[in-house]
């Protein structure tokens, strides 16, 4: 089977020193990217977090301090990844909640601002839970009996969620070969940040999805209590998060 995408699709996974969106840092990217044409092209770069990789972490995947203290920052090789995935969807194992968000944190505090409003998510750890509520490894093993060797690499990993994806689309008559549907199937809620602080409600209107204003208008939110806005720019909110509800301030006090 050959993947329908419109874009080229890339598959990314992260290699990082912890699991804190907005405190930890990538120490290893794989980006595997699929051409419309099915051609494969795999690019894996391992960066300087520029922070200390914490020994349990290193248990994980394998990386140690050593291993990167002569690799460059993410800074330094963020406009050439952004360059290579400029115009992609994007794809992974637990995507939507992990890499993507820290991705998009790297990109900015790089000073990078990739414009991802266009593009499309596809979660295939989400599919997977849906369907059968198992692990990558347990995946790849259902899906195409095989077992993952050098787990906890970035580049086994996002070849192995490539090969789920596969599968997962000869398996299932009801999941559609289309990158659009995959990115919706594969979404928990409709996200306007990565991680869901913000979110579209079933009318399209951006409401807040935590705290004691869940589920209310952000516009209203911010004309009746603008010190909410000043709340979150100044908290541990990520980058991205404030970002876009920058952008929402902007437009309301534009009207």
């Amino acid at each position: 089977m050959k993947l329908n995408i419109k874009n080229p699709l890339v598959f990314v996974d992260l290699e990082t020193t912890g699991i804190d969106v907005i405190k930890d840092r990538i120490v290893e990217i794989a980006v595997l990217k699929i051409h419309v044409d099915g051609r494969e092209e795999l690019k894996i770069k391992r960066v300087n977090p520029g922070v200390p990789i914490p020994p349990e972490t290193t248990a994980i995947h394998g990386i140690t301090d050593e291993d990167v203290k002569n690799e460059p920052l993410f800074k330094e090789v963020a406009k050439s990844l952004a360059n290579f995935i400029e115009g992609c969807d994007f794809a992974g194992f637990n995507s939507n909640k992990f890499d993507f968000p820290l991705l998009a944190e790297e990109f900015l505090r790089a000073g990078v601002d990739l414009d991802l409003r266009k593009r499309k998510f596809i979660d295939v750890q989400t599919i997977f839970h849906k369907m059968e509520k198992r692990t990558l490894g347990a995946a790849l093993k259902f899906y195409c009996d095989k077992e993952i060797e050098n787990a906890h690499s970035a580049g086994a990993d996002s070849y192995a969620t490539y090969e789920v994806l596969m599968a997962q689309l000869d398996k299932y008559s009801d999941i559609k070969n289309d990158v659009e549907f995959l990115a919706e199937f594969s979404a928990q809620t409709k996200n306007v940040d990565f991680l869901g602080r913000i979110i579209l409600d079933e009318k399209g209107v951006e409401v807040f999805n935590f705290g004691k204003h869940k589920g209310k208008s952000v516009v209203e939110i911010l004309e009746k209590e603008p010190s909410y806005y000043a709340w979150m720019m100044n908290g541990e909110f990520p980058l991205y998060t404030k970002k876009v509800l920058t952008n929402i301030y902007l437009k309301m006090k534009q009207k």
